[in-house]
């Protein structure tokens, strides 16, 4: 046991004193302060300038008089104009507006994109002109067509039904927890793609250097593989300790701002905290744990540290296709088959299942078969590459990663014939 520790501790304190752990640590508060300096730039930053060009000059007045968040309109006289003011970067772009037949018809020029916000705020702006124009028309009040322009009343609510049948509205915590689980899948995609190839290159590298054939013979190789498993697993948990730390710290110093009530209003937290986060939390941990014993079995199998990303490029497909299956299928259509079934296929059902509980499309019943179906399969998995390990790391083979597992099953029936 003594010496499973020592392995697991070598790894653990060589990773979380490393460069480039700090540097994992560091991406996303870098990232947000980026996206935040970014914003706040954004929002202090000079309007667009757009040139007018109109054949009806009330409506070129009306249009100028609007002073959008990130655009200005210039009345200019005439489109030899405006391209003249265009070309010397009076302006950076120039809208031409006809008004023929009481029809509304505006075009762009741009050297360059203007961004979707201003150019569909521009469009619906034209819109609205538009529809005002045909009230007047019609002969049609402020009021008549401000009560044409009032939206439909929606509202969705949860229900659930007592033992006597009567139905009971609850609180709807989906949107939050779709962007929940959003905000773990993308987290545990990252955590995967990131691990996966520190503990493939852990063994791939000590079995590169022949260093291997030293240390099998001090100490038992499922000893090994076991030690650095856990190591690298006690690294990502450090990583994950840290950034719930600090969104704790953080929440503890923002909750009292207007922005965080205003989201967090209505939102029923004993809920989200209750079952739901205990599930996402369950598959996440073995969504690393499943993906991590996957990643060892093929570092142990290639032969040169340099074939570690080769190695584990299945192991990344597999992540991407859970990911893809649940964002495009779990947000758009989450009754599809597709992702129902899917919910339930080892690794893949990491990533996939708590989607289906952010969108209440799986109960809790569905969540603990495909949980159960997890853990089997990583058991599985785990004793099948605790027990390849040792005949992995002794085969050196140049045909690949599934020759070198041809031969690690070789091996270990003929042990098994032995004894």
């Amino acid at each position: 046991m003594s010496k499973f520790w020592i392995i697991a501790t070598d790894v653990y304190k060589k990773n979380v004193k490393s460069v480039s752990f700090l540097i994992m640590i560091l991406v996303p508060f870098i990232l947000m302060g980026i996206i935040y300096l970014a914003g706040s730039f954004a929002g202090g930053s000079s309007d667009t300038k757009i040139g007018l060009v109109s054949d009806n000059q009330e409506l070129a007045k009306q249009l100028a008089a609007v002073d959008g968040e990130d655009y200005s309109f210039k009345v200019v006289k005439s489109q030899k104009e405006a391209e003249k003011q265009l070309e010397n970067e009076k302006i950076d772009s120039f809208l031409v507006l006809t008004t023929k037949e009481d029809k509304i018809k505006g075009k762009m020029y741009a050297e360059a994109s203007l961004g979707m916000t201003t150019e569909l705020t521009i469009s619906q702006l034209l819109n609205n002109l538009q529809l005002s124009l045909n009230a007047s028309k019609l002969n049609l009040s402020q009021q008549q067509l401000a009560s044409l322009n009032e939206p439909a009343n929606f509202e969705k609510a949860k229900v659930s039904f007592s033992e006597s049948g009567k139905m009971i509205e609850g609180e709807d915590n989906s949107a939050f927890q779709t962007i929940l689980t959003g905000a773990v899948t993308v987290f545990l995609f990252m955590i995967i793609i990131t691990y996966s190839s520190i503990i493939a290159q852990e063994i791939a590298s000590e079995k590169g250097t022949r260093i291997m054939e030293v240390i099998l013979s001090s100490t038992k190789a499922q000893t090994h593989f076991y030690g650095k498993l856990v190591g690298v697993i006690l690294v990502a948990l450090t990583q994950i300790a840290i950034y719930a730390v600090t969104f704790v710290a953080g929440y503890s110093q923002l909750k009292n701002l207007s922005v965080v009530k205003d989201f967090i209003a209505g939102i029923s937290l004993q809920d989200i905290l209750g079952t739901f986060l205990v599930f996402t939390l369950i598959f996440f941990l073995l969504g690393v744990i499943s993906y991590s014993v996957l990643a060892a079995l093929c570092g142990s199998l290639v032969s040169k540290p340099e074939d570690t990303p080769k190695a584990v490029q299945p192991i990344m497909y597999v992540a991407m296709i859970g990911y893809v299956i649940g964002f495009s299928f779990g947000l758009n259509d989450p009754q599809n088959i597709v992702i129902k079934v899917t919910s339930y296929i080892p690794l893949v059902s990491s990533i996939i299942m708590p989607i289906r509980l952010a969108t209440e499309t799986a109960t809790a019943a569905n969540a603990i078969v495909s949980l159960v179906i997890l853990i089997i399969f990583t058991f599985i998995l785990t004793t099948f590459s605790a027990k390849l390990y040792k005949s992995n790391v002794l085969v050196y083979s140049e045909g690949g990663v599934w020759k070198s597992l041809k031969q690690s099953i070789s091996i270990l029936r003929n042990e098994r014939k032995k004894v």
